[in-house]
């Protein structure tokens, strides 16, 4: 089941449909979420018709196409189209996914796009990612160290390196926590999967020397252990990455140390 933010006192109505191309044979309908809080109006859900004989293979080569040939209104982010810079993600089909990394045959039928589930709406297909930002932010994603620093680098085995793998490619796109229950939930309070992960990522790190510090900062009732490993944000992620085995190997950890 997902959740959306929806605007206070407001129910989601049914927006305009917009013609149908002209002598195109290979059309396709995207039904879109729309909401303007400018206007004042309930959000809405408009219907465009895309002729994909004209049109890239990609959503969002979809939406570009939308905002440039039939509603230069409708808004939504994107920069690399590439599935790198995670500016994209939005719920597509009921999946969070990257509109530029997902191809439009993977949908059967009419198109539904929605922003990410939980977060409020700026505007249409853009969420309000301030607070997830700050989550991220509060697990201190740097390296943190106390000794002098080397004169070149610091240095690390292969063997260590190689455990950053499946977790450093987090783009920092919030499908996965805007796809869990307890982050809808607690998420006030609970990390969730994206901002845990990157914390894993530096407790795990053999270069940095905060680990108990960064295991302080997550022994709490809310931050670590609202995670009931739903396993939603495994299952959701663009780049195919677990956070629930981070938050997993986090617990492990906490435990380890009262042994």
């Amino acid at each position: 089941m997902v959740e959306f933010a929806l605007p206070k006192n407001s129910r989601v109505v049914t927006g305009k449909t917009w013609p149908r191309p002209e002598g195109a044979t290979n059309v396709r309908a995207f039904r879109i979420y729309r909401w303007d809080p400018d206007t004042g109006e309930n959000p809405r859900i408009d219907t465009y018709f895309v002729d994909l004989d004209t049109c890239g293979p990609m959503m969002l080569d979809a939406l570009i196409k939308i905002k440039n040939e039939i509603d230069p209104t409708l808004t939504f982010r994107r920069s690399c189209r590439e599935g790198i810079c995670g500016s994209c993600a939005m719920n597509i089909d009921g999946i969070n996914t990257l509109a530029c990394i997902w191809g439009i045959d993977e949908v059967k039928g009419d198109v539904r796009i929605y922003p990410l589930p939980h977060m409020p709406v700026i505007k249409d297909l853009v969420p309000d990612l301030t607070h997830f930002y700050a989550q991220h932010a509060s697990i201190k994603p740097w390296l943190e160290t106390s000794t002098v620093t080397p004169e070149h680098e610091w240095r690390q085995s292969p063997e260590d390196r190689k455990k950053l793998d499946g977790l450093y490619e987090c783009v920092m796109c919030a499908c996965c926590s805007t796809s869990c229950p307890s982050y809808w939930w607690n998420g006030d309070r609970y990390l969730g999967p994206a901002a845990l992960l990157h914390a894993y990522r530096w407790i795990i790190d053999s270069r940095d020397e905060a680990t108990g510090e960064r295991l302080d900062n997550l022994d709490d009732p809310f931050k670590l252990y609202r995670c009931h490993t739903i396993m939603n944000c495994a299952q959701t992620c663009p780049k195919h990455l677990n956070p629930a085995k981070a938050i997993a190997e986090i617990k492990m950890l906490m435990v380890e140390r009262q042994m």
